[in-house]
């Protein structure tokens, strides 16, 4: 091994180990303490739901900025900036006083992740030209390991303290610390497959004309649609599977639980395996494929009240959304122009967001006006399947030579 694949290496499990801390600590600080937390300050029911979703505002309103800022200042000094808000807001939890202060924090913190996953993305796809989906599955599912372990974590510390909020959020600080000190690691190593000097294109090009590129791309939007889509689903299944599984067919919370981690604790395990096969045979089978695996399986859930299939059925939900999701990130940082690859991955951060914000709310109003459980999931179904229809018509898979 040459003396810079072993540099490349050690930044690679570096900022792996940096997600992994990162994205417990951000999660820690939500589930499962921010809803008693915030009941503890006399939150108003009718602002819950903005305390909540607080933290998600900055994800669309940062993550193409900060993004595109890593093409001109370099993905280090972002990645910094990002460990700086998750070090520091956990802290800031422990001065709340009243629900306004509460979504002013989680506000601030909602920054950490905005500027971390997609310059994250972006510096992987640097480092691993060759085998980005893969790499980038790797990160990905070490955040996942990361957001996994969080409720288990912070429920046990608020059982074992008796709801000691203060307890928990200088929990949530220890993980966030150590994401900051391990990510000065990345500030020290210096790579030849990123940051030297910023090129005269990246130097002259500004950010509205960068962000007028990748949005005027129309592969890149088309990509970015089909992993809008498939969050769009994935938040509206999160939420309304439970209601399904209580209401409908009648489970005790174990068996809830079962059927739910079962799809949570698949993905981080077959997203690497996805994206090696990604970059094997090409964006388009896994895409594809999973496109339609997954809208099958949405479209099975509301005629079997049965443990086994609903089990089997979640499980291949699971599969379908990693395939796809293994696949478009690393698509479109080889749509996007070099130069721009950072601006291409807050791009496609950003509409991921506005797709996993909607999910939850226009399924609930499909459920609303009386189509039920059926109407809300065969909705995802065609979702998933018209984006499906639009990626294959427009050949996005289909790379430039100039970023190929």
């Amino acid at each position: 091994m040459t003396s810079s694949a072993r540099v490349t290496g050690l930044l690679f499990w570096t900022l792996c180990i940096v997600g992994f801390f990162a994205i417990l600590s951000s999660t820690m600080s939500k589930s499962p303490v921010l809803n008693p937390f915030a009941h503890a300050l006399g939150t108003p029911d009718s602002l819950m739901g903005f305390v909540a979703s607080a933290s998600t505002i900055p994800g669309i309103l940062a993550s193409l900025p900060a993004a595109s800022l890593s093409d001109r200042l370099g993905r280090r000094k972002v990645l910094f900036a990002s460990g700086i808000v998750f070090a520091s807001a956990p802290f800031l939890y422990l001065l709340v006083n009243s629900w306004w202060q509460l979504a002013l924090v989680r506000f601030y913190h909602g920054f950490a992740t905005a500027m971390f996953v997609p310059v994250g993305n972006a510096f992987v796809a640097e480092l691993f030209p060759s085998n980005r989906a893969e790499r980038i599955s790797i990160f990905s599912s070490a955040t996942v390991v990361g957001r996994t372990i969080a409720p288990f974590l912070g429920g046990y510390i608020l059982f074992v303290t008796n709801n000691g909020f203060h307890e928990l959020y200088l929990a949530v600080g220890i993980a966030g610390i150590a994401a900051f000190v391990t990510g000065l690691l990345l500030m020290k190593e210096k790579s030849q497959a990123n940051e030297g000097s910023l090129s005269p294109r990246r130097a002259g090009l500004g950010l509205l004309e960068g962000w007028a590129s990748v949005a005027g791309n129309r592969k890149t939007l088309v990509v970015s649609l089909v992993e809008a889509s498939q969050y769009y689903a994935f938040g509206a299944t999160e939420f309304f599977l439970v209601g399904y599984l209580r209401e409908v067919a009648h489970f005790d919370s174990l068996s809830q639980g079962i059927i739910l981690g079962s799809q949570l604790a698949i993905i981080p395990l077959l997203k690497p395996l996805m994206g090696r096969l990604s970059d094997k045979t090409g964006r388009t089978i896994p895409i594809v494929t999973g496109s339609l695996v997954g809208a099958l399986a949405l479209g099975m859930i509301p005629f079997t009240v049965r443990f086994p299939l609903l089990l089997l059925i979640s499980v291949l939900y699971g599969i379908g959304f990693s395939m796809v999701t293994a696949s478009t990130p690393a698509l479109v940082s080889e749509l996007t122009d070099k130069a721009l690859m950072g601006t291409g991955m807050g791009f496609l951060g950003t509409i991921m967001d506005l797709g996993q914000t909607l999910g939850p709310i226009i399924t609930g109003i499909v459920l609303a006006v009386g189509l039920g459980y059926l109407g809300s999931f065969a909705s995802l179904t065609v979702i998933l399947l018209v984006t499906c229809g639009i990626f294959i018509i427009s050949g996005a898979s289909r790379i430039p030579a100039k970023n190929a």
